[in-house]
């Protein structure tokens, strides 16, 4: 399972010109799951996602974690995390893992990050979405669950 997260002051996300999840200060949660991805895969990078020190404290550095700042989550389902670009010049996603699997692994992931008790939004699994974020920093970071 692959999480991209990017620190922002604030983000959303659309679907048909109609906000479906929005959030201020926090991190917003490009979520790729592959097809042999579970519910370890899950407990790792939600439990990574959660205490990673990505906030800075008073000197700049990064000292504090998404917990520690009660900062929000928009998380949102993003399968091309696992695109592979070796042959030709289009992407294949055979890594990927097929959606009705995948939808009740995302669901399992976005209610394991409702357990910490911060404010979690999402997008909808398999629309098409319009993400808008204010970068942070900027501040860019994959986690993955098979590294």
């Amino acid at each position: 399972m692959r999480i991209l997260l990017q620190r922002v002051n604030s983000a959303s996300v659309k679907i048909a010109d109609s906000v479906v999840g929005e959030i201020k200060k926090g991190l917003v949660c490009f979520v790729g799951i592959a097809v042999d991805d579970d519910s370890d895969d899950i407990d790792y990078v939600v439990g990574k996602t959660l205490g990673l020190r990505v906030f800075n404290n008073k000197e700049g550095k990064f000292d504090f974690s998404i917990q520690d700042v009660y900062g929000e989550l928009l998380v949102v389902s993003q399968f091309t995390l696992y695109a592979n670009t070796q042959k030709g010049k289009r992407p294949s996603f055979t890594t990927a893992m097929p959606p009705i699997k995948a939808s009740s692994l995302f669901d399992e992931t976005v209610q394991k990050f409702r357990a910490s008790g911060l404010k979690v939004e999402t997008g909808q699994f398999q629309e098409e979405m319009e993400v808008s974020l204010e970068n942070d920093g900027p501040v860019t970071i994959m986690i993955d669950s098979k590294n």
